[in-house]
């Protein structure tokens, strides 16, 4: 379905020799050299950041039905006409810095009256939420490949029109145990490993979440990821991912953003390996489990805020970020022209 081209790192010793070449001892940049040295990778000769694009995907989960969030399901499409309206963390930051945002409704429980007619909302229904993990399987396998093809396509849309960055958002209460569900599923660790207290569950609840993530990964033991995804995942999950397989095939940017949203980035990267090349890491979650992944996938985030909020937001507060290491790679002087020679 995806046919993504191994990064090639041939000309990373050129690369790095122009940083290293810039009016600055070598390395004191730390993190944002690095960060300079893969997006030249990814990127190729024109170094830069075009039309950011951050698409926020909403699903609902069966398995809210335990008692596993501090809120109920209609929350979740209580905040897409929130996102619709502009009033979200996630609308003031992009439009402080510069993002362009897109909703999908991938599968919350109602549809939005009027919606459509937004041209940022994309109607990406898969079903009205998953069923309950901790029951059932969350999904048939033709909806875990129908997640994968509507994330890409969205994606594919974006990249179309220029874009060169894309990163994912999602909304959906008890998305977190979904995700918490499949990362201890692709990582083989257990329920109490990756439970966390999301947006800000009791002792108990928490203990109700871990039981629901033990029931579903216990039910089955199938470990591909297509099937990790049809078992305990989400379709807001399985539509990011699917627009990271298609962002990394086009050659642009992964920013990945947190728990959530590393949840779909390890289930992109089991079923295309190569997609791990073309991902950043915007931040450390608070969300217990993020290191476990983040380890996983050899991942060095560029910012730890201790959010746990979603919605693309560590994402969109990354951006300053790359577009600083493009600045420096594409405009600073170099030692030779400043004429200035370092011991």
């Amino acid at each position: 379905m995806f046919s993504i081209t191994p990064l090639d790192h041939s000309n990373a010793s050129a690369v790095k020799a122009k940083i290293d070449n810039k009016t600055k001892p070598p390395g004191s940049l730390g993190a944002l050299e690095e960060l300079a040295l893969q997006l030249a990778l990814v990127l190729g000769n024109d170094v830069e950041i075009k039309q950011p694009t951050l698409l926020l995907f909403a699903g609902d989960h069966g398995v809210a039905d335990e008692g596993v969030s501090i809120a109920p399901s209609e929350v979740t499409q209580l905040m897409v006409q929130n996102f619709l309206a502009g009033g979200a963390a996630i609308n003031c930051f992009s439009q402080q810095l510069g993002w362009d945002l897109t909703v999908i409704d991938a599968g919350i429980k109602a549809p939005l009256d009027h919606a459509a007619s937004n041209e940022n909302y994309r109607e990406h229904r898969v079903g009205p939420g998953t069923r309950n993990i901790a029951l059932e399987a969350a999904m048939t396998s033709e909806q875990a490949q129908q997640c994968l093809q509507l994330g890409a396509a969205v994606a594919r849309e974006k990249l179309s029109a220029g874009a060169n960055v894309i990163a994912c958002g999602e909304m959906g209460i008890a998305n977190s145990t979904s995700a918490a569900a499949m990362t201890a599923k692709l990582l083989n660790c257990s329920a109490r490993d990756v439970a966390g207290r999301g947006t800000g569950i009791d002792d108990t609840q928490l203990e109700r979440k871990i039981q629901a993530i033990e029931s579903a990964i216990n039910r089955s033991d199938r470990r591909d990821p297509l099937q990790v995804l049809e078992e305990v995942g989400g379709f807001e999950i399985g539509q990011m991912a699917g627009a990271m397989l298609a962002t990394a095939e086009a050659g642009a940017i992964i920013l990945v953003d947190g728990f959530i949203a590393t949840a779909a980035a390890l289930l992109a990267q089991r079923i295309a390996p190569e997609a791990r090349d073309y991902m950043v890491f915007a931040h450390r979650s608070h969300e217990q489990g993020h290191r476990l992944m983040l380890d996983a996938l050899d991942a060095k985030p560029l910012l730890d805020l201790q959010l746990r909020l979603g919605e693309g937001t560590g994402a969109a507060l990354a951006l300053p970020l790359l577009q600083s290491a493009t600045a420096f790679y594409n405009n600073m002087a170099s030692l030779d022209a400043a004429k200035i020679e370092l011991p």
